[in-house]
């Protein structure tokens, strides 16, 4: 039995689709799946990794957050001290222009 057909005439349709035959004919989209295999696949292949699909202990879980927690205190440190040199460099540029216009 052949799967019926999904085309319908131009005309059919609400007019934001801009009453355009391929926005009615269009295919599903790939599955996750097919997706998945080829991440997995170019992982191992380029980074020597394996995905592990097995339940973690509580203790490897704790050091996996451990590590996440300690690199979000490194990015959020080194975002503070950008932060403070540029607000410092700002601070600096507004006081010597204002001293050079009331200085004039």
């Amino acid at each position: 039995m052949a799967r019926r057909s999904r085309r319908h005439s131009t005309g059919f349709g609400y007019i934001g689709f801009g009453n355009n035959q391929s926005t009615f004919n269009q295919k599903t989209s790939t599955p996750f799946s097919v997706y998945k295999e080829k991440l997995d696949l170019e992982a191992h292949l380029h980074y020597e990794m394996e995905f592990m699909h097995k339940d973690l202990s509580k203790a490897d879980k704790e050091k996996i957050k451990n590590k996440i927690r300690k690199q979000e205190r490194k990015l959020f440190r080194r975002t503070v001290v950008v932060s403070l040199i540029i607000f410092a460099i700002v601070v600096y540029v507004a006081y010597y222009l204002i001293d050079k216009i009331l200085s004039h």
